[in-house]
């Protein structure tokens, strides 16, 4: 039984990681257009731009950081809810 908790646990940890990461990457772009069509410019890539302006990158810092956590708390619920769900079909088989 304990053998079994660990796959799961294991599975659940993979799955949270490329979840993250996919979460991630689409946080990042849709971050990017969105900063682009309210602002019309770039987003920033380049913390030491001399010509970025302090205020822009306070806000796209913290905008960037806090979608960042939104998509990582998602992808660890949809992993562990996928988990649930794969040890619940498992254990019925």
């Amino acid at each position: 039984m304990a053998q079994i908790e660990t796959e799961q646990t294991l599975a659940e940890k993979v799955g949270t990681l490329a979840l993250t990461i996919a979460a991630g990457w689409v946080a990042q772009k849709a971050v990017s257009l969105i900063w682009k069509g309210v602002t019309g410019n770039d987003a920033p890539n380049k913390p030491d731009d001399p010509e970025l302006d302090l205020v822009q990158a306070a806000v796209f810092a913290a905008v960037a950081a806090g979608t960042a956590v939104f998509a990582k708390r998602l992808a660890a619920k949809g992993a562990h809810q996928a988990a649930v769900r794969f040890a619940a079909r498992r254990s019925a088989v």
